[in-house]
C-alpha cells in the first residue's frame, strides 16, 4: 500500500511546474479574482456556521493573519504557543494535550479534525497533523472543553479543527524554505475556475530534515487534490490526499545520557525507523432545502500502513476507518433572535490488525451514534444550549495472548449538555454551560488489560464551565474557568503484575477531577504594536483510590504565553514571543515518587516581510538554546526521557498569485 516520498516529490515538481506555468502568465499583471474572504470569526466546530461570541463555549479562531504573523513553518509549532494547549514530542511526533491530560491520554481526550474529519487513529498511535502543511490551512479552530454532544467519542478535552483552503478564484502559490539540522522544504498549490460551477485545487509538500537528534532523519511528503461543484441550492466535492512520513526513532535517554547530551541517540536505536503512509478519501454533499433548512452528508475513507523496526524487531500495522455523517440543520429567525439546531447520526467502522514480534492481534470496531443540538433564544440577548447524544460501539476482537478465539464487546454511553449564554452588548458575553463526555477504549487497550478483566468500561465524565469575554476594536480580553470529572478513565498503569505478559496494563482508573483557569489577553495598543499574554491554571489530581490528593503526571499546573508584534514599516514586522511550562511529573509518575521536572521558557522570534505577491521570514525557535524534556515515562527499573529540540532556525520565501 501506498508510494514513497520520491513519488510524492515527483508530483509536488507537477504541481510546481503548473504553478510556474501560471506564476509567468500572471507576473507582470494584477490577478483580476479577487482574493477569497472568509470572516476571521467564522468557525464551523460547532457543526454549523457561527461565530465564537454567539455560542456558550471557550473557542478561539487561528485566522491567516495570525499564522503569518507567527512565521511558523509548520501546525506543532503554531498550536504549542496557544493557551490552554500542552504538547508532547518523543521525537517521532507530538501529542496536544487540552484541560489536563498526560500525553499517553491526550491522543484519546483530544479529538483532532481536518475540515471536519476525524484524524484520530482506531488504535492509540496520535494522529500526525503535520500531514496537513500550513500552505493549505485556512485557519484552525480550537474548542477548550467537552464536546460529547457535538463530537462524541474522544472529544473530552477540548477539539481541534483545521480548516483548509477550499477552490475559490484563480491563483496559487510556492514557497521554499531552509534550515537548521539540514532541513529543506517545498511547497506548492495551485486551485482554478474549470467552469462557472466547477472548480479545483492541487497542493503538495515535501519536506527532509536531519533533526536535532543524533538517528532522527525524516522525509515527509503530503498531496491533497480537490474537486467542487456549486450551483444554487446544490453544493458537492470531492478530495483525496496522501500523506507519507519516513523517520528514523532515537530511542529514549536516561536522565545521565540526556544532560551529558541531550542530542544522542540511545545506543539500541541505531537501525530503528517508522514509516507511515496514509491515504484518505472525503466526500460531501450540501443541499439547502429552504432558507431554513439544509441536508449535508459527510463520506469519509482513511488507510493507513505503518511498518517499524523497534526495540529490535520488525512490526506492520494496518489500520482503516470509514465514517458516514449525515445531517440536517435548521435556522429559524424569531421575534428573539435565530433558533439554530442541528441533527445528525455519526457511523464509524474502523479496523486495525497488528503483526508484531510479541503481538498479532485484529480487532474491528464499529461506533452509531444519534445526536440533537439546539440553541433557543429567551430574549434578544439571552439564549441557551441543549443537546444529546447516544453512542453505541462493538468490538470484534481477536488478540493471540488474551482472546485467541475471539470476543465480541459491546458498550455504550451518552452525553447530555445544558447551556447558557448573555449578550448584552456588542462587546460583552457571559456563559455557564455543563456537558457530558465519554470515550471508548482503542483496539489496543481492549487486548491489553489485566487478564482477569474482559474489556474495559468506557470513560465517562462531566464538565463544568463558566466564562467572560469583553471584546473592543483594539482589545479583548477572555476568563474562562472549569471543572472535569471523570470517571473509569482509560489509563496505562505500568506498575501493574497482572497484564498480559505479566507486567502493565490498561486499566479503569480511579476517579480523577480537573480545575482550571484560562486568561487571555489581546490588545492593539497603537497602530504598529499589538500585544498578547496568556495564562492557564490546571489543579488535576486523582479523587480516589490509592492515589488520592497526587498530582496527575505530565501536566503542568501553570503555563503561561506572552508575544509582542511590531510593524517596523509597511512591509516589514517583527514578533517575539514567550511560552512558559511549569514543574510536572514525569509520566506514568501517578504516586509522585520522582522530583518534578524543571520548568522551562521557550523564546521564538521572527522577522516577516511581504511585499505585493512576495513574503519572506526568518523564525527562529528556542531562541535562547533551551534544554529540557519534551516527553518521558516513568519506570520503576529507570525513566526515559526525550528531549526537545535547540534553537531552530529557519529562512522561508515564497510567492502567491
Amino acid at each position: 500500500m501506498g508510494t514513497n516520498p520520491t513519488k510524492i516529490a515527483l508530483s509536488l515538481s507537477t504541481i510546481i511546474g503548473l504553478s510556474c506555468a501560471s506564476l509567468f502568465v500572471h507576473a507582470n499583471q494584477a490577478s483580476t479574482e479577487p482574493a477569497a474572504q472568509i470572516e476571521d470569526n467564522m468557525v464551523v466546530i460547532g457543526r454549523r456556521a457561527e461565530t465564537p461570541m454567539n455560542i456558550a463555549s471557550n473557542v478561539n479562531v487561528i485566522d491567516a493573519a495570525d499564522i503569518q504573523m507567527s512565521g511558523a513553518t509548520d501546525l506543532t509549532e503554531l498550536l504549542r504557543s496557544q493557551a490552554g494547549i500542552q504538547v508532547s514530542d518523543n521525537n517521532s511526533g507530538s501529542v496536544f494535550a487540552m484541560r489536563g491530560f498526560s500525553a499517553s491520554q491526550a491522543a484519546n481526550n483530544t479529538l483532532i479534525l481536518i475540515d471536519g474529519r476525524r484524524l484520530n487513529n482506531t488504535d492509540i498511535s496520535a494522529p500526525n497533523i503535520n500531514a496537513v502543511p500550513l500552505n493549505q490551512i485556512e485557519r484552525v479552530e480550537v474548542l477548550y472543553g467537552s464536546a460529547g454532544v457535538l463530537y462524541g467519542d474522544q472529544a473530552v478535552g477540548g477539539v481541534i479543527n483545521i480548516i483548509t483552503k477550499a477552490p475559490a478564484g484563480t491563483g496559487g502559490g510556492l514557497a521554499l524554505t531552509a534550515g537548521s539540522f539540514d532541513t529543506y522544504e517545498a511547497k506548492g498549490d495551485i486551485s482554478g475556475d474549470i467552469s462557472d460551477t466547477w472548480r479545483y485545487y492541487l497542493a503538495g509538500s515535501i519536506n527532509q530534515s536531519d533533526n536535532y537528534r543524533d538517528n532522527n532523519e525524516s522525509e515527509t511528503g503530503s498531496l491533497l487534490g480537490r474537486l467542487q461543484y456549486q450551483a444554487n441550492a446544490h453544493k458537492w466535492f470531492i478530495e483525496g490526499s496522501y500523506y507519507d512520513d519516513n523517520r528514523q526513532v532515537p530511542g529514549a535517554l536516561t536522565l545521565a545520557q540526556f544532560e551529558e547530551n541531550p542530542r544522542q541517540a540511545a545506543a539500541f536505536s541505531d537501525d530503528e525507523y517508522s514509516h507511515e503512509m496514509t491515504s484518505a478519501f472525503r466526500s460531501g454533499y450540501e443541499f439547502n432545502v429552504s432558507d431554513t433548512w439544509a441536508l449535508l452528508a459527510d463520506l469519509t475513507y482513511s488507510d493507513t500502513l505503518t511498518s517499524n523496526f523497534v526495540w529490535g524487531s520488525a512490526g506492520r500495522i494496518e489500520r482503516n476507518l470509514l465514517s458516514f455523517s449525515p445531517k440536517a440543520t435548521a435556522n429559524y429567525q424569531l421575534d428573539n433572535g435565530n433558533l439554530d439546531l442541528v441533527a445528525g447520526i455519526d457511523v464509524h467502522q474502523g479496523e486495525a490488525d497488528f503483526d508484531l514480534a510479541y503481538i498479532q492481534r485484529s480487532n474491528k470496531q464499529t461506533l452509531a451514534s444519534a445526536y440533537v443540538q439546539a440553541s433557543v433564544p429567551l430574549t434578544k440577548s439571552l439564549s441557551y444550549v441543549v443537546g444529546g447524544r447516544y453512542s453505541e460501539v462493538k468490538d470484534d476482537l481477536s488478540d493471540q495472548i488474551l482472546y485467541p478465539n475471539g470476543i465480541e464487546l459491546d458498550n455504550d454511553a451518552h452525553a447530555l449538555e445544558l447551556g447558557l449564554h448573555y449578550r448584552p452588548n456588542d462587546h460583552h458575553r457571559l456563559y455557564v454551560r455543563a456537558s457530558d463526555n465519554f470515550r471508548f477504549a482503542k483496539v489496543d487497550e481492549q487486548a491489553y488489560t489485566p487478564v482477569t478483566v474482559m474489556g474495559l468500561n468506557p470513560q465517562t465524565g462531566r464538565s463544568y464551565e463558566a466564562g467572560w469575554d469583553w471584546v473592543t476594536q483594539a482589545q479583548s480580553f477572555k476568563l474562562n474557568v472549569y471543572q472535569l470529572d471523570l470517571e473509569d478513565e482509560i489509563v496505562y498503569d505500568a506498575g501493574r503484575t497482572d497484564g498480559p505478559q505479566g507486567g502493565g496494563a490498561n486499566i479503569n482508573a480511579d476517579a480523577s477531577s480537573r480545575l482550571g483557569i484560562n486568561t487571555r489577553y489581546d490588545v492593539q495598543f497603537a497602530t504598529d504594536w499589538q500585544l498578547g499574554v496568556s495564562y492557564d491554571y490546571i489543579d488535576a489530581e486523582f479523587t480516589e483510590g490509592e492515589n488520592n490528593g497526587k498530582a496527575l503526571s505530565w501536566v503542568a499546573k501553570h503555563n503561561a504565553r506572552g508575544y509582542l508584534s511590531y510593524d517596523i514599516a509597511q512591509s516589514w514586522q517583527v514578533f517575539a514571543e514567550g511560552v512558559y511550562t511549569g514543574k510536572r511529573f514525569i509520566e506514568g509518575d501517578n504516586g509522585n515518587v520522582d522530583p518534578q521536572l524543571d520548568s522551562y521558557v521557550l523564546a521564538n522570534l521572527a522577522v516577516n516581510y511581504s511585499y505585493q505577491q512576495w513574503s519572506a521570514s526568518l523564525r527562529a525557535d528556542n531562541l535562547l538554546d533551551e534544554q529540557y524534556v519534551s516527553s518521558g515515562y516513568y519506570s520503576p527499573w529507570g525513566n526515559g526521557y526525550y528531549s526537545g529540540d535547540g534553537r531552530n532556525i529557519r529562512f522561508t520565501v515564497g510567492y502567491r498569485f
